[in-house]
């Protein structure tokens, strides 16, 4: 069972690799990537129980894939209900792949690590907007990047 945990997770590794370059160059977050990612998080946490000390089990990764899908809905939904009706903007804040990533981080993350790793993803990517003078953000190397902050950060409190 080993064996199989670190291949599933050379396997996310690589995808969020990929999802995180696609972003950056092309805006995208192509579900080629995404869909086997948050597979590869349910078998982990409801199979393999991997990162244990992180998830509270797979209904706990229901329910903040659940709760990360809602919030980049939300998020959007306010986005185009009032800002861009008054500025008429021609980009959404946060685009299906953006939300699906959060489904996804809620899967890995469980709903407190979502947080930790959103909350990281909004300050680092703020960052580096603010120091590059950019208008579009790419959502998915930030995320991820404050998913690994989240993952060490759980590894030294338990």
């Amino acid at each position: 069972m080993f064996a199989l945990e670190i291949i599933l997770y050379i396997l996310a590794g690589a995808a969020a690799v990929a999802m995180s370059i696609r972003d950056f160059r092309e805006r995208i977050i192509p579900d080629v990537f995404l869909f086997p990612f948050m597979l590869i998080g349910l078998i982990l946490v409801g199979v393999l129980d991997g990162l244990p000390w992180i998830l509270g089990g797979i209904s706990e990764s229901i329910i903040a894939g659940t709760i990360g899908y809602g919030l980049g809905t939300i998020i959007n939904f306010a986005f185009i209900k009032f800002y861009k009706k008054s500025k008429k903007s021609e980009f959404d804040p946060i685009g299906m792949g953006d939300i699906k990533l959060l489904a996804a981080g809620g899967i890995w993350l469980g709903v407190t690590g979502l947080s930790i790793a959103l909350i990281s993803a909004c300050i680092l990517g703020g960052i580096w907007g603010l120091r590059k003078r950019q208008k579009f953000i790419p959502f998915a190397p930030f995320f991820f990047m404050g998913g690994i902050i989240t993952i060490v950060l759980s590894a030294i409190v338990y």
